[in-house]
């Protein structure tokens, strides 16, 4: 059992409390994930040319400036940065002169924190309500199939922009982990939500769209899941044929949010007047920012 929240601001004026949304729909998942939790923000894109990236450090007192790269914040362990380059290009880079730190995500507009530790000791660790952006994630985590780590926690993210949050469990991440590893994706965990965020990163690499991904994961990944998928542009649910795991979407003129429990969507403003559904098994459900 874990927690999943989310909310895209359609509305461009609630963009600067976003962080303040997102940490209270956090908290309201408490019972669900005790053991960490973690969000993936949506802001600030980087310059052209240029890649930003969530490093984290288990060492509190790494010198950051060490790296030779622009850091543009540093919360807790984490810290943003920009570097020139390809993304993928970077992350190696950073991989290969600095095995200790670990990437939590890389692309142009995206950024990742999570933490062992309570859903409010997070946000308060993290100054969480201090956060704008477009749209943002969130996962509280009750471990299951792997060890309690910062590592371990959720988000996951496999490719430029992408993330994944994920309540449930696959029953076949092993030998998935195995095939897409032949495709040359790589794993920092254990974790079957990892397999998943790579399986979706494969698919897009492949030439399939967001929507094709995910529906290709009603047909290889066993078990049973709720998936909260973030992208550069937007997010988008997806429930397995047999959606035991709970899932609520809401929308406003002003917002969408998805939850594990409406508890979650009611301390959002104007959630007593929203639109609210159970997603349905085997759909897909998306939203993206509206092209400029």
């Amino acid at each position: 059992m874990c927690g999943i929240v989310g909310l895209f601001c359609k509305n461009p004026e609630l963009e600067p409390r976003l962080g303040e949304y997102l940490s209270a729909m956090l908290v309201q998942m408490d019972e669900r994930g005790p053991d960490s939790a973690g969000v993936a923000v949506y802001r600030d894109p980087a310059p052209s040319g240029s890649t930003k990236l969530t490093l984290y450090s288990a060492d509190p007192s790494f010198d950051w400036s060490a790296l030779g790269l622009e850091v543009t914040s540093v919360r807790a362990r984490h810290a943003v940065v920009l570097a020139e380059g390809d993304a993928a290009e970077v992350e190696a880079e950073i991989r290969e002169q600095h095995p200790d730190l670990r990437v939590m995500s890389a692309g142009r507009i995206i950024e990742i924190y999570k933490e062992v530790g309570r859903p409010r000791a997070f946000a308060e660790a993290f100054q969480l309500s201090d956060f704008y952006g477009t749209h943002g994630l969130g996962h509280t985590r009750m471990a299951t199939e792997s060890r309690v780590t910062t590592e371990g926690s959720h988000p996951f993210s496999t490719g430029n922009d992408l993330c994944l949050v994920h309540n449930g469990s696959l029953s076949n991440h092993n030998r998935l982990r195995r095939e897409l590893r032949r495709e040359g994706m790589e794993f920092q965990t254990e974790n079957d939500t990892e397999v998943a965020a790579a399986y979706l990163t494969w698919r897009l690499r492949e030439g399939a769209s967001l929507e094709q991904a995910l529906e290709g994961c009603l047909d290889d990944l066993d078990g049973f899941y709720t998936f909260l998928v973030g992208t550069a542009d937007g997010f988008a649910v997806l429930r397995d044929p047999i959606a035991c795991k709970p899932a609520v979407l809401a929308e406003t003129d002003d917002w969408v949010a998805m939850a594990s429990e409406y508890r979650a969507i009611a301390v959002l403003p104007g959630a007593a007047e929203a639109r609210i559904w159970e997603p349905e098994p085997s759909v897909v459900y998306a939203w993206e920012k509206a092209p400029v």
